[in-house]
C-alpha cells in the first residue's frame, strides 16, 4: 500500500548547473523538494517509484541504475536513478525522471530500491488511477515521488503566454494536495489541464489512485510560480 508521497515540479532548471545565473531563485523549492523526500525516508518504505510524464521514447518503467543526463541542457552533470545494478540500461531517463533522480541524489537516497516510471501527459484520468492502484499494491509499503509542473500560463512571458484559468487552476491543485484530496485530484478536468500545459495532471491523478485506500495526510511545503510556471511541492504521510 501507499504509505507516502512527495510531489515536486520537474523543470531541469532546478538543477543549478542548468539555471546557471538564475539559480538561487529556486533555492527554496530545492529546499522544499529536500523536506518532501525527508518525509519519504521517514516513512520506510520497501520500494519508491518516481512518477513523471515522458515523449513516447520515455514511456514506460525504468529500472533501478538507469542513467539520465542534462548534457541535452548545456551542462555536464549526469544522474542515475538510484545505485547501479550492473545490468546495462537499454535507455535513458526522460527529463522529469531525471529531474527526479537528481533530487534523489541530491539528499543522498539510500533509504529502498527505487523504479521509474514514464507515462503520457494524455493519459486518461481513469488508466491514471488504475496506474496508481497498481503501483501501491507493488509492496507492502511503497512510496511515490511524483514529479510535475501545475499550469505554464501564470504571466504574459510564460511559456503559454498568460491565461486567467491558470491561477484559480493552480490554487485549487494546491488545496487538494495540502488536503491528500485524492477525490478533488481524480476530477482534474484533462482538457483543462492540457490547455494551461500542466504537465502534472496525469502523475497526480496517479497518486491520487494509488492513496485511494490510504489514510494519508498532506502538507504543502512550497507553492510559487516563477518564470509563469506554477511549482508546487507537497508531501504525504
Amino acid at each position: 500500500m501507499l504509505v507516502a508521497a512527495a510531489v515536486c515540479p520537474c523543470p531541469p532548471l532546478l538543477v543549478p548547473e542548468v539555471a546557471a545565473g538564475a539559480a538561487p531563485e529556486l533555492d527554496a523549492a530545492r529546499a522544499a523538494c529536500s523536506d518532501a523526500l525527508g518525509v519519504l525516508a521517514a516513512a520506510r518504505p520497501d520500494l519508491l517509484v518516481v512518477v513523471g510524464t515522458a515523449e513516447p521514447g520515455g514511456r514506460g518503467p525504468f529500472p533501478q541504475g538507469t542513467p539520465g543526463t542534462f548534457r541535452g541542457f548545456g551542462v555536464d552533470v549526469d544522474v542515475r536513478l538510484g545505485s547501479a545494478t550492473g545490468a546495462a540500461p537499454e535507455r535513458e531517463l526522460p527529463a522529469s525522471l531525471a529531474v527526479g533522480a537528481w533530487l534523489l541524489e541530491r539528499t543522498g537516497w539510500a533509504d529502498a530500491p527505487i523504479e521509474g516510471l514514464g507515462v503520457a501527459d494524455t493519459l486518461e484520468p481513469g488508466r491514471c488511477a488504475e496506474t496508481g492502484r497498481e503501483l501501491a499494491g507493488r509492496a507492502d509499503r511503497v512510496a511515490l515521488l511524483v514529479m510535475g509542473d501545475a499550469s505554464a500560463c501564470r504571466t504574459l512571458k510564460a511559456p503559454g503566454y498568460l491565461d486567467e484559468r491558470a491561477a484559480p487552476f493552480d490554487a485549487e491543485v494546491a488545496r487538494a494536495l495540502e488536503a491528500a484530496d485524492v477525490a478533488a485530484l481524480g476530477a482534474i478536468d484533462p482538457a483543462l489541464a492540457r490547455e494551461l500545459k500542466a504537465a502534472g495532471r496525469a502523475p497526480w491523478q496517479i497518486l491520487a489512485g494509488a492513496a485511494h485506500e490510504s489514510p494519508l495526510t498532506g502538507a504543502l511545503l512550497y507553492e510559487d510560480a516563477p518564470y509563469g510556471v506554477g511549482y508546487l511541492v507537497a508531501a504525504w504521510s
